[in-house]
């Protein structure tokens, strides 16, 4: 049955991986990129794997928090429903680290924008509905200032793991909320050291085989074993759902940054509608 997906990032790595095997299955689904002339030729390309496959494209700059809303208005312009959100985009080493939102742009990528499409996405799913996100195995305790900060004067691995930590935290806080009202909010390790540009960029090495995470991520999509996953870290160094680090355990740590998030959003959003 073909499903309706979205990815984010799906321009090279592990999202051009996933989109390929996606497309391959006959599944309608929803590229996003940041270059346009990129993403016109891998949907040219994607076309091609089946003639099943419906392939849509959508420009965004993720670490602009209008163009993250603008690209939400845009599909729930087009779409009534969604079946999958496939958070992948995702930045390590940066040229510039604050946005024009005054915001760490490893933050802004990793954590706040796919906080930010998932809550303005949610209403086009139905319970049976799944929203995954590309976590990592580097993990470490989320300094809520840092969050906020336009430069939070630390190196790029540490700030990584604070970022990933931070999406983990704010999925599992989710899925709690949600219920069984759905959809599913799956936060995953697609595994450490495959060969994407960012582990290139960040520590110089090929990499393994990019399939490993497409094939994790399609799985986490749409297969029966991940049916009741919503809330729980899927480790796929281990292949096995684990917990993730303590801090994404802790009720009131969860809270605390999606009471950050939603202050950030709600202070950035209305000064943007008072600058327009």
């Amino acid at each position: 049955m073909q499903k309706k997906i979205m990815i984010t990032g799906a321009t090279d790595g592990i999202g051009l991986e996933t989109a390929k095997m996606l497309a391959q299955q006959g599944h309608h689904i929803l590229i996003h990129g940041r270059n346009p002339t990129k993403l016109s030729k891998v949907e040219t390309g994607l076309s091609r794997l089946s003639k099943d496959a419906i392939i849509e494209s959508y420009v965004a700059d993720l670490s602009s928090l209008s163009e993250v809303e603008a690209l939400a208005n845009q599909i729930k312009s087009k779409h009534e429903e969604l079946d999958v959100l496939i958070n992948n985009a995702g930045v390590y080493k940066v040229s510039e680290i604050t946005t024009k939102d005054n915001l760490d742009v490893r933050f802004t990528v990793n954590t706040i924008a796919p906080y930010l499409l998932t809550q303005k996405l949610l209403p086009l799913f139905d319970a049976n509905g799944r929203i995954v996100n590309l976590s990592s195995a580097a993990q470490s305790s989320v300094d809520l200032e840092a969050l906020v900060s336009p430069n939070p004067d630390a190196l790029d691995g540490p700030i990584y793991a604070q970022s990933k930590l931070a999406l983990t935290m704010w999925s599992i806080h989710l899925a709690h909320q949600l219920g069984d009202q759905g959809p599913l909010i799956i936060p995953v390790n697609p595994a450490s050291f495959l060969g994407s540009k960012l582990v290139k960029d960040a520590y110089g090495l090929e990499g393994n085989d990019l399939g490993i995470g497409a094939d994790i991520l399609c799985r986490a999509a749409l297969s029966e074993e991940f049916s009741d996953a919503s809330g729980r870290y899927f480790d796929n160094d281990s292949g096995l759902f684990k917990d993730p680090h303590a801090d994404a355990l802790d009720t009131e740590k969860n809270q605390k940054l999606v009471t950050t998030l939603d202050q950030l959003l709600a202070e950035q959003l209305e000064l943007k509608s008072h600058s327009r």
